[in-house]
Protein backbone atom coordinates (compact mmCIF):
# COMPACT_ATOMS: atom_id res chain seq x y z
CA UNK A 1 0.00 0.00 0.00
CA UNK A 2 1.15 3.65 -0.67
CA UNK A 3 2.41 6.22 2.35
CA UNK A 4 -0.54 7.92 3.41
CA UNK A 5 1.72 10.52 4.51
CA UNK A 6 1.95 13.87 1.48
CA UNK A 7 5.82 13.07 1.85
CA UNK A 8 7.64 9.96 1.15
CA UNK A 9 9.85 7.49 2.74
CA UNK A 10 13.49 7.76 1.91
CA UNK A 11 15.14 4.41 2.05
CA UNK A 12 19.39 3.81 1.80
CA UNK A 13 20.88 0.56 1.47
CA UNK A 14 24.37 0.00 1.75
CA UNK A 15 26.68 -2.97 1.75
CA UNK A 16 29.77 -4.24 0.63
CA UNK A 17 30.50 -5.05 -2.68
CA UNK A 18 29.18 -8.14 -4.19
CA UNK A 19 26.66 -8.47 -1.21
CA UNK A 20 24.43 -8.46 -3.65
CA UNK A 21 22.36 -5.15 -2.57
CA UNK A 22 21.30 -4.00 -6.19
CA UNK A 23 19.83 -7.41 -6.91
CA UNK A 24 17.63 -8.02 -3.35
CA UNK A 25 16.80 -4.18 -3.74
CA UNK A 26 15.51 -4.99 -7.40
CA UNK A 27 13.60 -7.95 -6.05
CA UNK A 28 11.78 -5.45 -3.21
CA UNK A 29 10.65 -3.12 -5.28
CA UNK A 30 8.59 -5.90 -7.27
CA UNK A 31 7.38 -6.94 -4.14
CA UNK A 32 6.49 -3.40 -2.99
CA UNK A 33 5.25 -1.90 -6.41
CA UNK A 34 4.83 1.37 -4.61
CA UNK A 35 8.33 1.14 -3.77
CA UNK A 36 10.60 2.85 -6.60
CA UNK A 37 14.50 2.58 -6.66
CA UNK A 38 16.04 5.88 -7.21
CA UNK A 39 18.49 6.19 -10.32
CA UNK A 40 21.85 6.86 -9.42
CA UNK A 41 24.38 9.09 -11.84
CA UNK A 42 28.02 7.41 -12.75
CA UNK A 43 30.63 8.26 -14.16
CA UNK A 44 31.86 5.11 -15.15
CA UNK A 45 31.42 3.30 -18.74
CA UNK A 46 28.74 1.15 -18.62
CA UNK A 47 28.88 -2.62 -18.53
CA UNK A 48 27.46 -4.84 -21.56
CA UNK A 49 23.73 -5.20 -20.72
CA UNK A 50 23.60 -2.09 -19.00
CA UNK A 51 21.80 0.98 -20.10
CA UNK A 52 21.72 4.60 -19.90
CA UNK A 53 18.97 5.96 -17.82
CA UNK A 54 17.82 2.70 -16.74
CA UNK A 55 20.82 1.29 -15.15
CA UNK A 56 21.99 4.68 -14.36
CA UNK A 57 22.51 8.15 -16.07
CA UNK A 58 26.15 7.79 -17.51
CA UNK A 59 27.90 11.09 -17.48
CA UNK A 60 31.70 12.03 -18.49
CA UNK A 61 33.39 13.02 -15.59
CA UNK A 62 33.93 16.26 -16.30
CA UNK A 63 30.22 16.34 -16.02
CA UNK A 64 29.72 14.63 -12.51
CA UNK A 65 32.52 16.99 -11.64
CA UNK A 66 29.99 20.32 -12.61
CA UNK A 67 27.41 18.63 -10.68
CA UNK A 68 29.43 18.55 -7.42
CA UNK A 69 30.30 22.10 -8.13
CA UNK A 70 26.43 23.47 -8.29
CA UNK A 71 25.48 21.25 -5.67
CA UNK A 72 22.85 18.94 -7.73
CA UNK A 73 23.88 16.19 -5.89
CA UNK A 74 22.28 14.91 -2.86
CA UNK A 75 25.57 12.44 -2.32
CA UNK A 76 28.44 11.70 -4.03
CA UNK A 77 31.36 9.45 -3.78
CA UNK A 78 34.55 8.63 -5.46
CA UNK A 79 34.13 4.35 -5.28
CA UNK A 80 37.24 2.63 -7.14
CA UNK A 81 38.10 5.35 -9.32
CA UNK A 82 34.67 6.22 -10.31
CA UNK A 83 32.01 8.68 -9.42
CA UNK A 84 28.89 7.68 -7.94
CA UNK A 85 25.93 10.09 -6.67
CA UNK A 86 22.23 11.00 -6.41
CA UNK A 87 20.89 13.62 -7.72
CA UNK A 88 18.98 16.21 -5.43
CA UNK A 89 16.30 18.15 -6.95
CA UNK A 90 14.64 15.02 -8.62
CA UNK A 91 15.32 13.10 -5.27
CA UNK A 92 13.59 16.23 -3.25
CA UNK A 93 10.38 16.52 -6.28
CA UNK A 94 9.80 12.55 -6.05
CA UNK A 95 9.26 12.84 -2.23
CA UNK A 96 7.89 15.93 -2.36
CA UNK A 97 5.22 14.01 -4.61
CA UNK A 98 4.66 11.28 -1.87
CA UNK A 99 7.11 8.46 -3.21
CA UNK A 100 8.31 5.97 -1.29
CA UNK A 101 12.30 5.75 -2.62
CA UNK A 102 14.96 3.16 -2.15
CA UNK A 103 18.46 4.31 -2.78
CA UNK A 104 21.83 1.52 -3.35
CA UNK A 105 24.40 3.30 -2.14
CA UNK A 106 27.74 3.07 -0.06
CA UNK A 107 28.38 4.10 3.42
CA UNK A 108 29.56 7.57 3.00
CA UNK A 109 27.29 8.24 0.60
CA UNK A 110 24.67 7.08 3.01
CA UNK A 111 26.33 9.54 5.98
CA UNK A 112 25.56 12.42 3.70
CA UNK A 113 21.96 11.60 2.95
CA UNK A 114 21.29 10.85 6.83
CA UNK A 115 23.19 14.43 7.25
CA UNK A 116 20.83 16.37 4.79
CA UNK A 117 17.91 14.23 5.25
CA UNK A 118 18.01 13.19 8.86
CA UNK A 119 14.79 11.30 8.48
CA UNK A 120 15.99 8.58 6.11
CA UNK A 121 15.53 5.04 7.16
CA UNK A 122 19.36 3.18 6.75
CA UNK A 123 19.75 -0.46 6.17
CA UNK A 124 22.81 -2.16 6.02
CA UNK A 125 23.18 -5.65 4.17
CA UNK A 126 25.47 -8.03 5.66
CA UNK A 127 26.88 -11.51 3.48
CA UNK A 128 26.57 -14.48 5.86
CA UNK A 129 30.62 -14.03 6.14
CA UNK A 130 33.98 -12.38 5.19
CA UNK A 131 34.73 -15.81 3.60
CA UNK A 132 31.35 -15.84 1.46
CA UNK A 133 31.69 -12.35 0.49
CA UNK A 134 35.42 -12.85 -0.90
CA UNK A 135 34.28 -16.11 -2.49
CA UNK A 136 31.10 -13.70 -3.99
CA UNK A 137 33.62 -11.22 -4.98
CA UNK A 138 36.19 -13.31 -6.69
CA UNK A 139 33.49 -15.45 -8.88
CA UNK A 140 32.11 -12.25 -10.22
CA UNK A 141 34.84 -9.96 -10.87
CA UNK A 142 37.85 -10.31 -13.12
CA UNK A 143 39.85 -7.51 -11.48
CA UNK A 144 43.56 -8.01 -10.61
CA UNK A 145 44.64 -9.37 -7.47
CA UNK A 146 45.73 -5.80 -6.05
CA UNK A 147 42.40 -4.64 -6.68
CA UNK A 148 40.39 -7.64 -4.96
CA UNK A 149 42.67 -6.97 -2.20
CA UNK A 150 41.40 -3.64 -1.88
CA UNK A 151 37.91 -3.92 -2.44
CA UNK A 152 37.89 -6.84 0.39
CA UNK A 153 39.56 -4.54 2.73
CA UNK A 154 37.42 -1.70 1.98
CA UNK A 155 34.96 -4.16 2.84
CA UNK A 156 36.12 -4.67 6.41
CA UNK A 157 36.49 -0.90 6.97
CA UNK A 158 32.55 -0.15 5.29
CA UNK A 159 31.41 -2.94 8.10
CA UNK A 160 32.29 -1.11 11.46
CA UNK A 161 30.13 1.85 9.95
CA UNK A 162 26.92 -1.26 10.90
CA UNK A 163 26.25 0.61 14.19
CA UNK A 164 24.68 3.80 12.82
CA UNK A 165 22.18 2.34 10.64
CA UNK A 166 18.93 1.79 11.78
CA UNK A 167 18.30 -1.84 10.36
CA UNK A 168 20.43 -5.02 9.54
CA UNK A 169 19.78 -7.70 7.64
CA UNK A 170 21.72 -10.76 6.14
CA UNK A 171 21.54 -11.63 2.47
CA UNK A 172 22.06 -15.22 3.33
CA UNK A 173 18.96 -16.24 1.19
CA UNK A 174 17.60 -14.04 -1.70
CA UNK A 175 14.33 -14.64 -0.90
CA UNK A 176 14.74 -14.32 2.98
CA UNK A 177 16.46 -11.03 2.55
CA UNK A 178 13.67 -9.77 0.60
CA UNK A 179 11.14 -10.55 2.74
CA UNK A 180 12.85 -8.54 5.60
CA UNK A 181 13.65 -5.35 3.72
CA UNK A 182 9.65 -5.74 2.64
CA UNK A 183 9.12 -5.77 6.34
CA UNK A 184 11.02 -2.96 7.38
CA UNK A 185 9.35 -0.72 4.57
CA UNK A 186 5.67 -1.91 5.67
CA UNK A 187 6.69 -1.17 9.70
CA UNK A 188 8.01 2.71 8.35
CA UNK A 189 5.17 3.20 6.37
CA UNK A 190 2.85 1.93 9.57
CA UNK A 191 4.51 4.59 12.12
CA UNK A 192 1.85 6.83 14.14
CA UNK A 193 3.60 9.78 12.91
CA UNK A 194 2.63 8.51 8.89
CA UNK A 195 -1.09 7.34 9.81
CA UNK A 196 -2.29 9.97 11.52
CA UNK A 197 -4.55 11.41 8.86
CA UNK A 198 -6.10 7.76 8.30
CA UNK A 199 -6.05 7.26 11.76
CA UNK A 200 -8.02 10.21 13.08
CA UNK A 201 -11.25 9.48 11.32
CA UNK A 202 -11.27 6.13 12.94
CA UNK A 203 -10.26 7.15 16.62
CA UNK A 204 -13.34 10.21 16.57
CA UNK A 205 -15.54 7.30 16.65
CA UNK A 206 -14.60 6.23 19.64
CA UNK A 207 -15.26 9.56 21.32
CA UNK A 208 -17.78 10.23 23.79
CA UNK A 209 -20.33 12.35 22.22
CA UNK A 210 -22.56 14.91 24.44
CA UNK A 211 -26.68 13.78 24.71
CA UNK A 212 -28.72 15.53 22.79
Amino acid sequence: MPSESPRGLLFVVSAPSATGKTTVVEQLVQVLPALRMSRSYTSRPARVGEEDGLDYNFISRDAFEAMIARDALLEWADVFGNYYGTGRAETQARLDAGEDLVLVIDVQGARQVREKLPDTVAIFMLPPSFEVLEQRLRKRSKDPEAEMVRRLETARREVDAVSTYDYVVVNDLLERCVGELAGIVVAERARLARRCKVIEPIISTFRVRGTE
